[in-house]
């Protein structure tokens, strides 16, 4: 007889840290949203064009941007597929959990862009997570199939943007420049100010998850699963063959893409975004591997023991990062928006998510669930929250 509740079970360390990882990436790329409005105006703020300026935007382009929303998207697609047969072995219906969570999620990532940062992930994986719940009992090779019809199909919508359309013409320079000054002093001004900017971002935000962040999300998560049902970073030692075969092949793919992105300027350039989209999975492929390998040796199991209670409250670091960067960056706080270098804003990330490494490992101590984990867990549960301690959570 069915509890509707699923039993838990052991937790993958390895995905818990893998997770933590994509988060430092995350904020480094999030936080420039917050710490200057010249971004999201796809122009960079002339006053920080020295060259080591140049240089820090240009390794970001090169190995973080359009990369670690894939890994985080990836190790959602992972944890859908454990979910769903824990609720198997529990006899739980999984489809209305899933939707609660979905529908959860979808309202605690509106409120989160709205309030705290120019975009949202969270929204994203909700609605593209129907697709997700949709397709869950499709084959493996159906899944693959789908994958590189995606790929497929922003290779043909990129590439006839390159050839067809003068995309030069799209972003001129002096209204950028004026609108990039304008966004920066609205989030130096009041809550309501930042809120207004928040939303004047939604459609240059909507278009973006259209175009090309929507189509690769769903791919990761499709990739995801499928290697969930495979249990692929189940009973990692480090020493598998195929870990150093993927390094070898997919970091000369994915850098190569990565540089030619920087290259050009990052979202400026259709080509850049397009060799991007597609050699990111590469890289990020490579990324796994190397950590996977570093994990399981005597000195990185210490860095998995750091990253991983980062990863169990992922949904709550990812939210803590966006109320540190307003309360530092905007009018709310400190108002340092518009007053920080790149290599600066890196800092702060760094400062950021240590602090963060910290917290998780507390918490955890005492609890079993991150703060809007608990919450999360009892929309998809239907029961009151809870953040009890147990010895074995799932993942």
């Amino acid at each position: 007889m069915s509890t509707g509740l699923v039993q838990p079970r052991i937790r993958i360390h390895d995905v818990d840290a893998l997770r933590g990882f994509a988060l430092l990436g995350i904020l480094i790329v999030n936080i420039t949203f917050a710490a200057s409005g010249y971004p999201i105006h796809v122009i960079k703020d002339p006053a920080y064009s020295s060259g080591l300026d140049h240089t820090v935007h240009w390794l970001s382009s090169a190995f973080v941007d359009m990369k670690f929303y894939l890994l985080f998207s990836f190790l959602f697609g992972y944890s859908f597929q454990l979910q769903m047969e824990a609720a198997s072995r529990a006899r739980a219906a999984f489809k209305p959990r899933m939707l609660r969570r979905l529908g959860g999620l979808f309202v605690i990532g509106w409120l989160h862009m709205i309030f705290l940062i120019t975009g949202d992930i969270l929204t994203v994986y909700a609605l593209i997570g129907l697709v997700l719940l949709a397709m869950r009992r499709v084959k493996d090779k159906s899944a693959l199939i789908v994958v590189v019809a995606i790929y497929g199909y922003l290779l043909i919508t990129l590439g006839s943007s390159v050839l067809l359309l003068d995309t030069s013409a799209i972003i001129d320079p002096a209204s950028a420049l004026v609108g990039a000054r304008e966004t920066t002093a609205n989030l130096a001004g009041s809550f309501g100010d930042v809120i207004g900017e928040h939303l004047k971002a939604l459609p240059l935000y909507g278009l973006s998850q259209i175009s090309v962040q929507g189509p690769t999300t769903l791919a990761a998560l499709l990739l995801g699963m499928v290697a969930g049902r495979r249990r692929l970073l189940a009973g990692i030692t480090g020493n598998e063959p195929m870990l150093p075969k993927i390094q070898l092949i997919c970091f000369p793919i994915g850098l190569a893409g990565g540089f030619y992105y920087a290259s050009t300027g990052g979202t400026g350039s259709t080509l850049g975004v397009l060799s991007s989209v597609m050699t990111g999975p590469f890289l990020v492929a490579a990324y796994i591997a190397t950590l996977l390998r570093i994990l399981h040796t005597d000195r990185g199991r210490g860095l998995g023991n750091l990253l991983a209670p980062a990863g169990r409250m992922a949904l709550s670091n990812y939210l803590g990062q966006s109320v540190a960067t307003l309360i530092i960056f905007t009018g709310v706080g400190f108002g340092l928006v518009g007053q920080v270098s790149p290599l600066q804003m890196v800092g702060f990330a760094l400062a950021i998510f240590v602090v963060q490494l910290g917290i998780s490992q507390l918490w955890l101590q005492r609890f079993g669930y991150g703060p809007v984990e608990g919450v999360l867990r009892g929309i998809t549960n239907a029961t009151r929250p809870t953040w009890r301690k147990k010895p074995e959570l799932a993942a």
